[in-house]
């Protein structure tokens, strides 16, 4: 099975909710939500709360905050400014829609952060997070990103990180489950369409019983990626737990690994893909894999000699080179 991939442009005005109508609104840089008391028609103060993140956004000014007062369903949301969405531990503050449920279309230099929220697909969504557009910096942490299965015609995956200028990824504390339902879908995928290159950090992050756990596909890139993946597993996926796949002519992707486990996967536990896909890894385990590791197409595996490869349903695989820890 094929998934088409990517005709971002456009579709998130089609995918979630428009801005509430009517003509423009104070904003203010501290604004609240509530499912509980709040109102789209209040100011979005901690007195007088909205009921939903579309209707606390209109309210926000560029690089202000949206702060959780209680659990609940809160919307899906498209995200046209720099913002910080938080719940800092209220309960449950849900996000589910069939769609996209946070899709992001900001401008370069905007800095988009959530915290504290739990994403859900139920099983019909096509993405739980997507940038397909310019973006600084985006921040997820401590969030739950599960059952994006759609079939949407765009993939389906937990994260999709699609940006078209150099832009930053930050993912920690957060757990990415039962996303994809097609060969080339799962939890995250980073798919740099521009600019030059992006750089990510994946930081306790677990990849579990999605497609693909990660992939990294520089199909469209014009320079660069690099990935840092730290303390983190990639566990009962059927495909690949880490997938790095650039076509030949593209520029490189570098992918560390470090003190990670990639564990019970169907596919290959780290598969890197092109002559210029690069996997540097680091104590970290893969077992109870289809395969172990594999390089293919002059893709490299670059181990530091204290890794664990072993048990593996299939071929263990090996380095392509070794360097010595220092």
């Amino acid at each position: 099975m094929r998934k088409t991939v990517l005709s971002l442009a456009g579709l998130g005005a089609l995918l979630v909710p428009l801005l509430p109508a009517g003509s423009a609104q104070a904003t203010s840089t501290k604004t609240w939500v509530s499912a509980a008391t709040g109102s789209d028609a209040n100011p979005c103060s901690l007195i007088n709360p909205c009921q939903t993140f579309i209707g606390a956004l209109a309210k926000t000014s560029p690089g202000g905050a949206i702060g959780v007062l209680s659990p609940g369903e809160y919307g899906a949301l498209l995200i046209t400014k720099a913002v910080n969405i938080s719940n800092d531990g209220v309960g449950e503050a849900g996000v589910q829609f069939g769609g996209v449920a946070i899709e992001i279309m900001t401008n370069a230099g905007d800095v988009v952060s959530l915290r504290g929220l739990v994403i859900d697909g139920a099983l019909t969504g096509n993405a739980g997070i997507r940038l397909d557009g310019a973006l600084a910096a985006l921040h997820v942490q401590n969030c739950v990103i599960k059952n994006f299965e759609g079939s949407g015609g765009i993939g389906n995956w937990g994260l999709l990180y699609a940006p078209s200028v150099t832009s930053q990824l930050f993912v920690s504390d957060t757990i990415v489950l039962n996303n994809g339902s097609v060969a080339n879908s799962g939890g995250i995928l980073m798919l740099p369409q521009g600019g030059n290159g992006f750089h990510a950090v994946l930081d306790r992050v677990h990849l579990e019983n999605n497609v693909i756990g990660l992939k990294v596909d520089h199909k469209f890139a014009t320079s660069g990626s690099g990935v840092v993946v730290r303390d983190s597993v990639s566990s009962g996926n059927a495909g690949d737990g880490i997938n790095i796949s650039v076509p030949s002519g593209m520029p490189g992707a570098i992918v560390l690994i470090e003190r990670s486990a990639s564990v019970d996967n169907a596919g290959t536990g780290i598969l890197a893909s092109g002559v210029h896909a690069v996997a540097l890894v680091s104590d970290s385990t893969m077992t109870r894999n289809g395969a172990g590791v594999s390089a293919v197409g002059g893709g490299q595996l670059i181990s530091y000699g204290n890794n664990r490869n072993n048990n593996n349903l299939g071929p263990e695989g090996t380095a392509t080179s070794m360097l010595a820890p220092f």
